[in-house]
């Protein structure tokens, strides 16, 4: 894993390595050490992270070392810790399914961190925060905060950061802000920002060096409306199903003005832009979830809503396994349709089932009942 991540070619017979060792952690699973159970998930990670195809060996030695995470966790070191939770978020990032023993790992993990809060140093607490931020929604929102509150404010007392161990934490504490400002029930302290705040000033003389950093700071300066010191381009990656969505929208709704791909106020592309409505479609696909259960936010997902919002975009987000054909469509542009104004037709069905993405929603009797009695009007939001 070190030499690809260096740089070696990943030629025939460095797969044949990686495939020929790979059975032996499944055989040998029961001698591992707390170290070796760190190294092999770490390198395991990285190498997927680095373009190995995640192939059921993969996965197989992968779920064979989980349980010894719980099992062993009261050995870990600091070190440990930290390349654990950092492989955790890379695994299910690249698509490694979320299963239970795999939820218990990163729990243990968690509960590891608070004991030894005190013993991480800088690129640790780079990573642990990077980590549990990127698992977004699997991780809940008052461990995310308890975490962070025994970690961050190591930051602000300690010059010896690094650029890119400040890029890592500052994109964590954008994810926290987010999910606090998602969740209506939320402690909305502005601790959290003020730590942004500080991490965004320790940058504003450095040179990001690729794109995924100019990307924080372009971030981070639209969260904290401050002027953004780079410009930052982006590729646009337009799927099927999101075209498929729009044809059907414009199908149904003539009328109706949408911009694809569009980027506002200098943040990643929306997927469909509907600008006499100030409202964003995202086409959620499975990389915009933990190890793409459609569920499970991920951290940057929400970051990305968050900064929607607070931009002052209602947005509108619909998993792409929902929208497989045009019977699925059908209930999310009569919701739209509600949305914007239009009235359904008395054989229209506007009533989901489905949990609607997070977004809260009104079905159409409640619509016209606000319509007509200006009493009953309740402000939406969308989350």
């Amino acid at each position: 894993a070190k030499l690809v991540d260096s740089g070696l070619e990943k030629t025939p017979e460095l797969k044949y390595a990686v495939a020929t060792l790979l059975p032996q952690v499944n055989a040998q699973k029961d001698q591992f050490i707390p170290q070796h159970i760190a190294n092999l998930l770490w390198a395991m990670a990285k190498l997927v992270d680095n373009g190995q195809e995640r192939t059921p060996e993969i996965n197989e030695a992968v779920a064979a070392l989980l349980p010894h995470v719980n099992a062993q966790k009261d050995q870990f070191i600091p070190q440990h810790i930290a390349n654990l939770l950092w492989a955790m978020a890379k695994l299910v990032d690249n698509g490694y399914e979320q299963t239970p023993e795999f939820n218990e790992a990163v729990a243990a993990l968690l509960t590891c961190v608070i004991v030894q809060k005190a013993n991480f140093n800088p690129q640790e607490i780079a990573n642990l925060l990077w980590a549990i931020a990127k698992l977004g929604e699997l991780v809940e929102l008052n461990v995310v905060t308890s975490t962070f509150e025994s970690l961050v404010y190591r930051i602000s007392t300690n010059p010896q950061f690094s650029q890119q161990e400040i890029l890592m934490s500052l994109w964590a504490v954008m994810v926290c802000c987010a999910r606090l400002s998602l969740d209506s029930n939320a402690n909305k302290s502005n601790v959290f920002e003020k730590h942004m705040d500080d991490l965004f000033t320790r940058l504003e003389n450095t040179s990001p060096d690729n794109g995924e950093e100019q990307s924080i700071i372009t971030m981070a300066a639209s969260w904290l409306g401050r002027a953004c010191p780079v410009v930052r381009h982006y590729h646009t990656n337009i799927s099927k199903t999101q075209v498929d969505f729009r044809d059907q929208l414009e199908l149904s709704i003539p009328s109706l003005k949408i911009e694809e791909e569009k980027s506002l106020n200098s943040l990643p592309p929306v997927d469909l832009l509907l600008p006499d409505h100030n409202m964003v479609i995202e086409v959620q696909g499975p990389s915009h979830y933990v190890g793409g259960d459609f569920n499970t936010r991920n951290g940057s997902t929400l970051l990305k809503i968050a900064l929607l919002q607070k931009a002052g975009f209602e947005v509108i987000e619909i998993p792409a396994n929902q929208l497989l054909n045009n019977d699925l469509m059908k209930p999310y542009i009569d919701q739209i349709k509600i949305r914007i104004g239009i009235p359904p037709q008395a054989h229209d069905s506007v009533s989901l089932k489905r949990r609607w993405a997070g977004t809260a929603y009104i079905t159409g009797e409640e619509h016209l009942a606000e319509q007509t009695n200006p009493a009953k009007r309740k402000k939406t939001s969308s989350q």
